[in-house]
């Protein structure tokens, strides 16, 4: 079971000038009553136990909180910015970071009211919060596979760690028409852990094998996609760039604007 109480897992926060900001951010927050979860870092080590080192704090926020969110950190004292305006804002002071994230990198995984609902609660840095729901971390982080970061192993230690709790429905509903990714991670959890693949229900991976099997037997029909991007930024940018795939981001395939992807391919040589 998770801890219910959490310390940085950067380490002890006394004396520490970036623990005692996130501390009074989240304190600002809670004090006047805006909903926010705790994610990241944090999260990973509230349902697995597994503590790394983070050089921010990842707070979930839903998209029409953030104008009141920036107002109330700014009266605070602190600054606020939206360099990514499809996803995340960000809070700086004294050259410390907290992430204010509302979506996903790819415009996916949007944080909406049943994140709130399905959250845990627990302590981080003394403050009573809510903690991101396994589930919804597990969606957030599935899609992330870029050439210096891929979060697939995060994702098998909470599967391992959660299966008990997992409301599985629910996830498989969250991936939705992009099950093929969530299918790859559970393919991998089985091959990590020969002798836990029974903690991933039998009748979800029979009912994905079913679609998989489904569509090998059909004719792909339509225009030529190029899914990558939804994975990786910019792995995939040649595809849709130079070799007539279209871009799964952008709508109509995805929740992205054309302006929006422009931006985010612009950051990769900032590697923001």
């Amino acid at each position: 079971m998770p801890s219910s109480s959490l310390h940085s897992p950067a380490g002890d926060m006394d004396g520490d000038p970036t623990l005692a900001f996130y501390q009074d951010v989240l304190e600002t927050l809670t004090q006047a009553d805006i909903p926010f979860l705790v994610g990241g870092a944090y999260a990973l080590s509230y349902y697995t136990a597994v503590v790394r080192p983070t050089k921010d704090l990842d707070l979930f926020i839903r998209r029409h909180d953030a104008e009141r969110i920036g107002e109330t950190l700014r009266h605070a004292g602190y600054t606020m910015e939206t360099p990514y305006p499809h996803w995340l804002a960000k809070v700086r002071a004294n050259g410390d970071l907290v992430d204010l994230i509302f979506s996903s990198g790819n415009g996916i995984a949007e944080v909406d009211d049943a994140w709130l609902e399905h959250a845990p609660k627990a302590a981080v840095l003394g403050v009573p919060v809510l903690i991101c729901p396994v589930e919804e971390t597990i969606w957030s982080k599935a899609f992330i596979m870029e050439r210096e970061r891929y979060d697939g192993a995060d994702i098998v230690h909470l599967l391992r760690a959660c299966s008990d709790r997992i409301d599985w429905h629910r996830l498989l509903r969250r991936f939705s028409f992009h099950w093929r990714v969530l299918l790859s991670h559970l393919t991998l959890f089985g091959f990590v852990y020969p002798a836990h693949r029974n903690m991933i229900p039998s009748w979800l991976m029979v009912e994905l094998l079913d679609r998989l099997r489904q569509e090998a037997l059909a004719q792909p029909t339509g225009q030529p996609i190029c899914a990558g991007t939804l994975l990786s930024r910019e792995q995939y940018l040649v595809d849709v760039e130079e070799q007539g795939y279209r871009d799964a981001r952008i709508h109509p395939l995805g929740n992205m604007s054309e302006g929006e992807t422009a931006i985010w391919t612009e950051a990769i040589s900032r590697k923001q």
